[in-house]
């Protein structure tokens, strides 16, 4: 089988399960007509990868920004990030080690001491200083920890974009879908699947969540990172990835539980915007 019918296959994967997942179904299809055109393209998309990058991938039938996103992390690193999570399967050590400069030893560090899960929570800690005051990373090991991280998450320079991707969604947004997932999480509305990480058993306990919000596609799950299950919070804190200009972005949506918003639900990282949000509605 070559690379390109094994990626195709991947694509069909990734259309089942949001079909399974009661996803929008032009989004399912957009997996499928890349999955075909994936199979009829004249030479590896690999090669096309390294040729042309990303914008060579969307000029292929079918494939759009996110799709393209997908294609890419398969190439390089064997995995599809969104496949994994859609499966149940994501596992943040992995992706956190998939950095270069970041081991898996230093991404055990970073998730159990810092409490990072992902590669936005990672950016913003090689920003924030506290990657920079963690032993073993010295200037010359963040810079390049910063340059991968600005490629795998599509902050290098664009041209001006007058999309409505091209800018966050508000906190509004983001908190209305954090509770429809809730709300229909605990009405036993959302389909429900068995992640493979901490659940020895294989239940299926752990709801996914496909909605839109205009043009914006979200992906809303329960956290169910090691961190989250030492402090209890597998069914308070929500993941929330969705459509950013030109790349998948992710927020993370907990009870606070401390401080002038106690007990009211906040997007971690922008709780000035969350108060004001909650001072303006009441």
């Amino acid at each position: 089988m070559t690379q390109n019918q094994q990626i195709a296959g991947s694509l069909e994967e990734v259309s089942r399960i949001l079909n399974e997942q009661g996803a929008n179904r032009f989004r399912v299809q957009a997996y499928i007509h890349a999955a075909d055109a994936l199979r009829t393209l004249p030479e590896p998309v690999a090669d096309l990868l390294t040729r042309e990058g990303l914008s060579g991938l969307e000029k292929i039938p079918g494939v759009g920004d996110t799709i393209a996103h997908v294609i890419r992390d398969i190439v390089l690193h064997g995995r599809s990030g969104m496949l994994e999570r859609l499966r149940g399967d994501a596992d943040p050590i992995a992706q956190l080690a998939s950095v270069p400069g970041i081991g898996t030893t230093t991404a055990w560090r970073l998730h159990e001491e810092l409490g990072i899960a992902s590669l936005q929570e990672l950016e913003a800690a090689a920003h924030d200083g506290r990657l920079e005051n963690l032993a073993g990373i010295g200037s010359k090991r963040l810079a390049g920890i910063r340059d991968t991280l600005a490629q795998r998450l599509g902050r290098l320079p664009r041209p001006p974009s007058s999309s409505p991707l091209s800018t966050e969604p508000s906190v509004a947004e983001i908190l209305d879908v954090d509770r429809q997932y809730r709300a229909d999480a605990a009405a036993g509305k959302i389909k429900l699947v068995a992640p493979k990480r901490f659940n020895p058993t294989g239940a299926a306990w752990l709801p996914i969540l496909h909605t839109t919000r205009g043009p914006r596609h979200y992906t809303a799950l329960f956290s169910n990172s090691a961190h989250a299950h030492e402090l209890g919070k597998t069914r308070d804190w929500v993941l929330l990835f969705y459509d950013g200009d030109g790349t998948e972005r992710q927020c993370t949506v907990i009870t606070s539980a401390f401080g002038p918003l106690q007990g009211r639900r906040i997007v971690r990282g922008r709780e000035a915007e969350c108060a004001s949000f909650y001072h303006t509605t009441s």
